[in-house]
């Protein structure tokens, strides 16, 4: 269908090329219309979804003409943005803006900064995120029907969220930006929004509905590879999760007993809680196991690993913002504070399993063999998200 549609595009845009060649715009256009003659055989030029040079030369100088043609100047943007030109395209956006604070520039400015930010330290990249929120929000304010502004903002808030700090706050306000922009009819058939929203409903560990969207961002958009690819990893980290936790590890029952009877709870005492009697959400006490395997996840995040005790319980543990090569290994006593337990059910073409898992966010909180995970063992998670112009 996608393929289709670009043939449709490049049919008429050859056409149209014709009629415009045959103007000669020093002789045959008056002066006061030279620019925005100029600005319009750019925006065909540009209307393919690969770079061309003549549209760059054309909106080059229908801005020169008349810098106050805000529209040519965020073609411009576009136009260097698809050839990689990132500098000079933040520069046509921000000409525009000089003249007229647009949603179109500003939500552009949004996702570039994110972008130049990508490989920054994390005390580097938090301006540059902020301000990449702010941006979106104005151009949010413009016109609070445009969902793509609202899918715009929802990326800014989510990597807000990974890279300046991990507030609940910052990821409820992503997911209401994701939901507002899946009201307008435009936004919501556009396939990075499922993507981007698949994305951090997988962190929230929501995964049947992070499976889903997967899934319906490949429906609209089947030769993009990387919902899929996403799709495929998941579902075979799920797959692997349910394993684990089912299998005990496979383990052997009389190697297991001996593991399970070398934990320790001396120092935790009246505190500790046996994993099977963990309920739903937040717990008192600490839960304790013994690790009985790990997870490879091409992601690396989150390390994931599998607890048993005495009560022969077997939950999944998933630590976030823990460095990477580090983490627990088999046979390691785990100690986890005020265990949050999520259960994960689902049966459907898509995937099907169903395990407990206690979420860790910070890994400073627990203890291996006894002692605490050091700092030097935190690493800040970091997600990337797509945003293609249409």
């Amino acid at each position: 269908m996608a393929s289709k549609k670009n043939q449709c595009v490049e049919e008429k845009k050859n056409v149209l090329i014709e009629k415009f060649e045959v103007i000669d715009v020093d002789t045959q256009v008056p002066t006061a219309l030279r620019a925005h003659f100029l600005y319009l055989k750019g925006r065909l030029y540009n209307i393919s979804p690969t770079y061309d040079s003549r549209a760059t030369q054309c909106l080059s100088k229908a801005v020169k003409l008349n810098p106050h043609l805000v529209d040519a100047w965020n073609e411009l943007g576009e136009s260097y943005w698809k050839n990689m030109n990132v500098k000079e395209a933040k520069a046509s956006f921000e000409g525009a803006l000089k003249h007229e604070r647009n949603r179109f520039s500003l939500r552009c400015l949004s996702i570039i900064l994110r972008q130049e930010s990508g490989d920054k330290k994390r005390g580097e990249a938090t301006p540059a995120i902020l301000k990449s929120v702010e941006l979106a929000k104005e151009a949010v304010a413009q016109d609070i029907k445009d969902g793509v502004s609202w899918a715009v903002l929802g990326n800014a808030y989510l990597c807000q969220f990974f890279v300046v700090a991990q507030d609940p706050a910052t990821l409820k306000s992503c997911m209401s930006a994701y939901k507002q922009a899946c009201l307008d009819p435009i936004a919501k058939g556009q396939p990075d929004l499922y993507y981007n929203k698949g994305i951090a409903l997988k962190y929230e560990e929501y995964y049947s509905e992070a499976l889903e969207n997967f899934e319906y961002a490949c429906q609209l958009d089947p030769p993009w590879e990387t919902p899929r690819v996403e799709l495929t990893r998941l579902t075979q980290y799920l797959n692997s999760a349910n394993e684990l936790v089912r299998t005990k590890g496979k383990i052997k029952t009389k190697k297991l007993t001996q593991m399970v009877q070398s934990i320790d709870d001396t120092s935790i005492g009246p505190a500790r809680v046996q994993l099977s009697q963990l309920l739903p959400g937040h717990n008192v006490g600490t839960a304790l196991g013994v690790v009985v395997g790990s997870i490879h996840n091409d992601n690396a995040v989150p390390f994931t690993f599998a607890i048993v005790d005495e009560s022969m319980e077997c939950v999944c543990v998933t630590v976030y913002n823990w460095a990477d090569g580090r983490g627990a290994i088999i046979g390691d006593i785990v100690s986890i504070p005020e265990p949050q337990l999520r259960e994960h059910k689902f049966d459907s073409p898509l995937a099907t399993y169903n395990f407990k898992s206690i979420r860790v966010n910070n890994p400073m909180s627990m203890l291996v063999n006894g002692k605490r995970v050091g700092r030097n063992q935190f690493a800040c998670t970091k997600v990337t998200s797509t945003y293609e112009i249409q």
